[in-house]
């Protein structure tokens, strides 16, 4: 028979465990409550005085630390004293006089330091020392972290605590070898505080070199004569001045920091082999591909004398319930799997290895743990050894149960899905957290029954939901239904609820499982779809009548298809080509009649924008020009009262046009443009336009003068006239589309003769082929100017 092993200490009970567990964290939690009370009631005191005396927050905290010292009573008790008699309204007399009999006004740098000291003797190690000296002593004066060396024999240093560096930075320059010049070495060969404006002027390595460019302060730290380390202040500015007061300051904080290293150096030893050995651990660790948990065992209590904290977790680590490595990195070990404690679970087994020594292999082990307050079990080959003082704990999961957990958590929380359980023969209900929170219930709420749930539902909903009841309960088949859910708070949610029937092996109903959903954000957005869609649809409609009364107003002014006219002498013929979209009719015109003088009037217009204005402003351009037109005024004086008419009679309405005045007997063509592209003048097989005459748009101004031309047409001559229509391009200039136009129009030009059916075949081609591409309407007339022959009358008989 082998030898008897050494057995561990016997574990409790694991509810027991658990229950201990559970007080702990109560009286940690109690702790909390009691600081942050204790917190309050000072501010709370500090706030009167800043009533009473009329003091800022910093003077206020002063005077009341201040005033509890000379009361020689903790400054909460004073704190307390000062709000029972402000209760009683004497606290003005009483802070008047603890005030006006104090000889000395406190010191703040003063107070700092004697709240560093007490907080740094109060320090369980040096690093604690470091982040207390920087919190409540440095970072006041600007500083933005801190290095606590220690000096050793062999003129080596070591980092025995920093604040305000990162943790990577810390471990790189834990220890300096011998013969490396840094400005902690300068200061303690000078014997000396060393100060430096910026980390450049010192040429030096240091801690930081990288973050904290600015001032650095090396002072040593002695105690009778015998330097034993040596305390380094960084800032990112430039170092500050360094007065007397300032120089105290800093010297009775290196007194601190010595003070500090003589109490904890005769733990250095252990606390660097303990520390060696874990960093070995954490190094081999990395290379692991499968989770690792580094554990070292901490003070238990006399109950529960095993507890192990986890000191860290590799790269590789992945929570079987989903949480992320923050939050198992650094708590005890039941704090993270309270499950662990049960019998033969993970905690017995890894004090067993602890008190023995010897590994534990298994194949198999069931982990638990809670998520979202609903239990989560999986499977996992799990590996335990001993370390020195450290324990490492290896597993690898059967399934993919993390990725698992964190889906259904970030679902839940997404999706505001709360899961729930109910044993319909024990009557046990387990909610997770969510579903309080959709019920409006605090946690230690009774879970809902779903028997119940009529009661919590609105009256219309309830026979909703008892069909859903008799889906689920009677017929046992899966259901779902949704209802509005009634809170105890007054408001009310939209609720999706589904749940399946769970059967035992004698077919019996034994449980239900489901969920309920908030999709109240889903209904609303179902409104205000709804309401969105009839609004449209109106909209729609309106639009649609609109525009189909534009279109028959331009239709009734200018026809798409318009036959030839014969006006004496002239051939003229017109194409109109509206927008390819019924909602852009647009306020393109044109006219072309004999005046009671004789003249024939040639005009050619264009309203800026769309729809029903652009259509109402064309026919009152077009009728007014009509009968400025009587007058028998010239084209340039025409567009000037064209130009009144649109500035004052329109509601801002804005166009363009080219008018022009052709007297047959002569042939002479006057005309004058309005911002308008002036016509194209084919002869001989030549296109040109006319001069570029100066002349305002339409509507601009109040009053305008324009310029007018005249040219001498000849038998044979085409005569142009167009919108922008037909010549815009996106990414063109109108000069270059101009230029086609010519070149286009030339083209067909040896063809015209003369007669009206070669004028229009002319129109029709350069419709067909300009290359415009604004999906503008356009208008083009053309006007052929033919030759009249003079037959003389047949002879009588």
């Amino acid at each position: 028979m082998p030898p008897a092993r050494p057995t561990a200490h016997r574990a409790p009970a694991a509810v027991a465990r658990l229950a201990l567990t559970v007080e702990r964290l109560r009286a940690e939690l109690a702790r909390a409550h009691a600081d942050t009370a204790g917190r309050s009631l000072i501010e709370m005191a500090a706030g009167v005085l800043i009533g009473r005396l009329h003091c800022g927050p910093t003077e206020a905290a002063a005077q009341l630390t201040a005033l509890a010292e000379q009361a020689r009573v903790p400054v909460l008790e004073f704190a307390a004293d000062l709000v029972n008699q402000v209760a009683t309204d004497k606290i003005s007399a009483v802070a008047r006089d603890f005030v006006t009999t104090s000889a000395h006004r406190p010191d703040p740098a003063a107070l700092r330091l004697r709240s560093a000291e007490a907080r740094v003797l109060a320090a369980g190690d040096t690093e604690s020392a470091a982040r207390s000296m920087l919190h409540h002593a440095l970072r006041p004066l600007g500083a933005s972290a801190v290095a606590i060396w220690a000096a050793h024999p062999d003129q080596s240093l070591s980092l025995e605590g920093s604040a305000g560096f990162g943790e990577a930075e810390a471990r790189r320059w834990r220890h300096v070898p011998p013969g490396v010049s840094t400005p902690a070495r300068r200061a303690l060969d000078e014997r000396a505080a060393v100060g430096y404006a910026t980390l450049a002027e010192a040429g030096l390595p240091s801690i930081g070199q990288h973050e904290f460019t600015g001032g650095r302060l090396v002072v040593p730290a002695g105690i009778g004569g015998r330097l034993i380390g040596v305390l380094e202040i960084c800032w990112a500015t430039p170092l500050p001045t360094q007065s007397q007061p300032l120089q105290r300051q800093f010297e009775a904080l290196a007194e601190l920091c010595a003070a500090t290293l003589e109490t904890w150096s005769e733990h250095d030893g252990a606390a660097d082999t303990a520390d060696a050995a874990l960093d070995d651990l954490r190094r081999l660790t990395e290379g692991i591909l499968d989770p690792c948990l580094i554990l070292q065992l901490t003070p238990g209590s006399a109950e529960m004398p095993l507890e192990f904290v986890i000191r860290h977790v590799n790269p590789a680590f992945v929570d079987f319930a989903g949480r992320p490595t923050s939050a198992v990195a650094g708590a005890r070990l039941l704090e993270a799997y309270p499950l662990a404690a049960e019998s033969g679970g993970l905690a017995e087994k890894i004090e067993y290895v602890f008190a023995t020594g010897e590994p534990f292999r298994t194949k198999h082990m069931r982990l638990a743990a809670t998520v979202d307050g609903v239990p989560l079990h999986t499977g996992a080959q799990v590996n335990i050894s001993q370390h020195g003082t450290n324990v490492l704990v290896t597993w690898r999961l059967d399934d993919g149960t993390p990725r698992v957990a964190r889906l259904l958590q970030h679902a839940q929380r997404l999706g505001r899905i709360g899961g729930f359980e109910e044993n319909l023969q024990s009557h046990q209900i387990a909610w997770n957290e969510t579903l309080f929170e959709l019920h409006g219930l605090p946690p230690s709420a009774q879970p809902i029954a779903l028997d119940q749930l009529a009661e919590h539902a609105h009256p219309d909903d309830r026979p909703a939901i008892g069909r859903f009841l008799r889906t689920l309960l009677h017929h046992r088949r899966p259901a779902s239904t949704a209802f509005r859910l009634q809170r105890p708070d007054g408001v009310a949610r939209h609720i999706r609820v589904v749940a399946e029937p769970v059967h035992d092996a004698e077919k019996r109903l034994d449980i239900v499982r489901g969920a309920y959903q908030d999709i109240s954000a889903q209904h609303w957005t179902e409104v205000a779809l709804a309401a969105t869609r009839d609004q449209l649809a109106q909209t729609e409609q309106q639009a649609a009548e609109r525009s189909r009364l534009a279109l028959q107003l331009q239709h009734a002014i200018m026809p798409p298809a318009h036959g030839p006219m014969t006006l004496h002498d002239l051939h003229v013929a017109v194409r109109y080509r509206p927008a390819e979209k019924d909602h852009m009719v647009g306020g393109d015109w044109y006219d072309a009649l004999t005046l009671p003088t004789g003249e024939i009037l040639l005009c050619v217009g264009d309203v800026a924008g769309h729809g029903i204005e652009a259509a109402t402003g064309m026919v009152a351009l077009r009728n007014a020009l009509r009968g400025l037109a009587a007058t028998g005024a010239g084209p340039a004086q025409l567009l000037t009262w064209l130009n009144s008419v649109t500035h004052h009679l329109t509601d801002s309405v804005t166009a363009t046009a080219v008018c022009g005045l052709y007297e047959p007997t002569t042939r002479r063509l006057r005309w004058a443009r309005a911002g308008h592209l002036p016509p194209v003048l084919l002869r001989e097989g030549r296109a040109d336009t006319l001069p570029q005459l100066g002349g305002i748009l339409l509507g601009a101004l109040d009053h305008a003068d324009y310029q007018e031309d005249e040219v001498h047409l000849r038998a044979g001559d085409t005569l142009v006239m167009f919108t922008d229509g037909l010549i815009e391009r996106r990414h063109e200039s109108v000069q270059t589309s101009l230029a086609g136009l010519l070149a286009l129009a030339e083209k067909t030009g040896s063809a015209l003769d003369g007669s009206q059916a070669a004028l229009e075949a002319h129109l029709d081609y350069l419709l067909r082929y300009s290359g415009a591409d604004t999906d503008d309407d356009t208008c083009l007339v053309g006007v052929s100017v033919r030759d009249v022959t003079e037959r003389p009358e047949a002879a009588g008989p």
